[in-house]
């Protein structure tokens, strides 16, 4: 076709265009009943108990973050009274976390995530809740955990100046405020609460990091010891595919098993489903070693290379789906910084990720006979924060480590972790080991077999609970946070699971601290990962709770990458066959195994889909593993003299 022709037929459609536009008939136009603006209403004299007001704080930068500051009435009564602030940093959006009810009362408006209610309401608070940058209403650009300012982070802003300016202006600008301001927070609100102590602004009187997300390599969200969970795929894609988590994961299973099994690598799927655009996930697909991207933003290294000046109470729950890893490494990084034993403090609860502000007398089958989440909130969270927030504050009662024994389900004070009674007796390392027989005990194996075995197929790897393998999520038919309280029995009759049983204990056994995986073991491949659960067996009839009878309930239970073995910031092929040593860390524990008990562990080389697969062929990055590289190996555990495995449990006298 001739340019001419093509020129002649562009201006014949445009102009049978425009004429066919100048047909169509005019319609009067109907006036729209939705306002332009809506008045809300005050509900003056209606009973409202508190004063909303949202504002755009400026940052250093100039970068404005959206915030919404609720203010107790009876603070403007006459005269006047001054009041404490309690203020959250959130990317799960400010207004969402205020507004989560229809109704005038305070209470209502804050029922949702990351409220304790009984200690915001009963203590007359000021209620702060900000959109950290890039999320929802607030300004500025997002990156996932914002690294402080260094050689992660080349701009002058991160979340801890972001924190100080936002009190600046904070007890410059809200008259009702005493000028005492504390910040707490639930996992990502937990890192924005951590994080602000290592610079901290002077009005910031009290700290209350709970679950915070610490080290996303090491055993929070994003690995555990290598392993990536790739489970959390889900939450990059929507939680920093857009400022206001427009965009959701669409799976295409019921069961999360048959989702994850169908794309191979974890790369491949983020491939299919558009996670390449997005900034974090191509730093965790660049980043699968421990280098220097993940250790220098570890928060526990962070806070604890400055003074501690803020006190600040860790909360740590002992069945955390999420971040079990993170307040205890901070705990232990800070400790020896805390020299008059006055700044930091620690509690430990029976619970999953942030139950301690929900109902919590009970996880999953496990009951606790007790609200242990209310106890939390009113005997130690309460009287913590009045102290340092109250112009006339209560005497200081709250023990540096406020510890709940699960077996005996009671509460412990004491003064440091681990410490294995009030008076301070600390726990003894003893090895527990795997024996011939499938058999668990004290006494170091004298001979017999050395070994047991068993074969890891990639094509058909352990799952991590009973199938369905449900989402990561909230919603209230997803049981993802009673996960690590599942019954063990059905992966202990798998033949490509080992399991090692003591006899029935005649005597109760105490453990407190982090009991240490040495496992001995070899594998016909050159790559392996190793999974090793701590668990208490109740006897076979359990008095007033026949659900429990026969239960195996996991202790601690983590994962480790085998090509890891020699650095966690290099991978390294494994010898096939060679009887090497893999010593990693399981979380950490306060239980009592009870008389009639037994104690047992389980070793697997495969948690899925929770985390990746293993081809058990070392590849340079397994997010690029090919099908061709997964592979069956024979992975052998040995229990025999020099090559004894065991589990090194921090046992109380």
């Amino acid at each position: 076709m001739s340019q001419r022709i093509v020129l002649f037929a562009a201006v014949f459609s445009v102009a049978a265009l425009s004429s066919h536009a100048q047909t169509v008939p005019q319609y009067p136009n109907y006036p729209s009943e939705t306002p332009t603006t809506l008045q809300q209403p005050t509900y003056a004299g209606e009973g409202m108990d508190y004063e909303r007001r949202e504002v755009m704080i400026a940052m250093r930068d100039g970068v404005k973050l959206h915030t919404v500051i609720l203010v107790p009435l009876s603070l403007k009564e006459k005269p006047a009274k001054h009041e404490g602030m309690l203020l959250t940093r959130t990317p799960y959006s400010a207004t969402a976390t205020t507004t989560n009810a229809q109704s005038i009362h305070l209470a209502s408006a804050l029922f949702g995530y990351d409220n304790a209610l009984e200690t915001i309401i009963g203590g007359g608070y000021i209620r702060v809740v900000q959109d950290i940058r890039g999320k929802y209403g607030s300004e500025g650009d997002y990156v996932m955990n914002r690294p402080n300012h260094g050689p992660l982070n080349p701009t002058p802003v991160d979340e801890t100046t972001d924190t100080y300016d936002t009190i600046d202006w904070l007890v410059k600008h809200v008259p009702e405020s005493n000028g005492k301001v504390g910040i707490l927070g639930i996992s990502y609100d937990g890192f924005t609460a951590l994080i602000p102590i290592s610079h901290p602004h002077p009005a910031l009187k009290v700290a209350v990091p709970m679950n915070p997300m610490v080290d996303g390599w090491r055993g929070d969200d994003w690995f555990h010891n290598g392993a990536f969970r790739q489970q959390n795929m889900s939450y990059i894609y929507e939680q920093a595919g857009s400022r206001g988590n427009d965009y959701h994961w669409l799976n295409t299973y019921f069961d999360d098993y048959d989702f994850y099994m169908r794309f191979g690598s974890a790369g491949e799927l983020g491939k299919r489903r558009g996670l390449e655009q997005i900034g974090f996930w191509k730093k965790v697909i660049e980043h699968p070693a421990y280098d220097s991207f993940w250790s220098d933003q570890a928060v526990d290294k962070v806070v604890a290379a400055e003074p501690l000046t803020v006190p600040t109470m860790l909360v740590q729950s002992l069945w955390d789906q999420e971040d079990i890893y993170g307040a205890i490494a901070t705990y232990k990084a800070l400790e020896p910084k805390d020299t008059h034993n006055d700044k930091l403090f620690l509690v430990i609860g029976p619970w999953h990720h942030g139950q301690e502000i929900e109902e919590a007398s009970s996880l999953g089958a496990v009951k606790f006979h007790s609200d242990t989440g209310l106890y939390f909130r009113e005997q130690i969270l309460a009287p913590f924060l009045a102290h340092y927030l109250k112009d006339d504050p209560p005497p200081l009662k709250t023990a540096p480590v406020t510890a709940y024994e699960t077996g005996t389900n009671t509460w412990e004070r004491l003064e440091s972790w681990p410490s294995g009674c009030a008076h301070g007796c600390e726990p003894k390392a003893t090895p527990m080991y795997l024996q011939a027989g499938s058999k668990l005990g004290f006494k170091v194996p004298a001979g017999g077999e050395e070994f047991d075995e068993f074969v890891s197929d990639p094509a058909k790897p352990v799952p991590f609970r009973t199938r369905p393998n449900q989402p990561m999520g909230y919603t209230p038919n997803l049981s993802w946070v009673r996960w690590l309280v599942d019954d063990q029995r059905e992966f202990s009759g798998r033949t490509d699971v080992l399991t090692y049983t003591s006899d029935v204990l005649t005597s109760p056994l105490k453990i407190s601290g982090e009991p240490i995986a040495h496992l001995v073991a070899s594998t016909t491949g050159s790559d392996a990962d190793w999974v090793v659960k701590l668990i208490d067996v109740y006897p076979d009839e359990v008095g007033g709770d026949v659900e429990m009878g026969g239960y195996q309930l996991a202790v601690s239970m983590d994962i480790f990458r085998g090509r890891y073995r020699e650095s966690l910031a290099e991978a390294k092929a494994i010898p096939p066959n060679e009887p090497l040593t893999y010593k990693f860390a399981l979380p950490t524990v306060n239980h009592v195994f009870l008389p009639g008990h037994k104690v047992m562990v389980q070793v697997q080389s495969s948690w899925f889909p929770l985390y990746d697969r293993n081809p058990q062929t070392f590849v340079p990055n397994i997010f690029f593993a090919k099908p061709e590289d997964y592979k069956k190996a024979t992975e052998r555990v040995y229990h025999s003299g020099k090559e004894a495995s065991f589990v090194e449990l921090p046992v109380v006298k």
